[in-house]
């Protein structure tokens, strides 16, 4: 069996060569880089706007307890979004429905005063936003969690919110 996989590999090097294989082992070893994190969705809404009556959920499992975890939301918006911020709740509960944290936001999408888009951007009109919403939170038990958003803002209709998301990653000390 070893001597199939060298002989793969070979066969592999001399098709693709050596600088191919090491691109891919470079992109393995960075994606597995980011071991903290433990959870990172995000709901994309219909017709890129974002409805009030659209309160996504997120569920995800809290195994230890004995660490600290950083929540942060991601918000992705397009530059033609009509408001320089965004007000939002969440909702964080446990397993049975107890609501643990609850809190109003309000994030600068844009520079109030310039305009000017904040985020980070790869298409050039769509904006990736991620703000810690809880620091070194301490979940009590192991079990499923849920955090719900809703959007707080004025109109109904959020035209420019593409998405929203919830990433959790394990608290790494400075």
């Amino acid at each position: 069996m070893k001597k199939l996989f060298l002989a793969s590999l070979s066969t592999f090097n001399a098709a693709v060569g050596v600088p191919a294989l090491f691109i891919f082992v470079l992109a393995a070893s960075l994606w597995s880089c980011d071991s903290s994190r433990i959870y990172d969705q995000n709901y994309d809404f219909d017709g890129r706007q974002w409805l009030a009556s659209e309160e996504p959920v997120f569920e995800f499992e809290v195994v230890d307890t004995s660490v600290g975890y950083d929540l942060y939301t991601s918000i992705r918006n397009e530059s033609d979004y009509l408001n320089a911020n965004l007000y939002y709740e969440y909702v964080l509960s446990d397993s049975l429905g107890n609501v643990l944290e609850k809190k109003l936001l309000s994030q600068f999408l844009f520079d109030h005063k310039s305009g000017k888009p904040f985020g980070s951007t790869v298409l050039g009109d769509i904006f990736d936003h991620r703000f810690l919403i809880l620091e070194n939170y301490r979940f009590e038990k192991p079990g499923r969690y849920s955090l719900k958003y809703s959007h707080k803002m004025r109109t109904d209709t959020l035209k420019g919110i593409l998405a929203v998301g919830l990433r959790v990653n394990r608290h790494m000390p400075d």
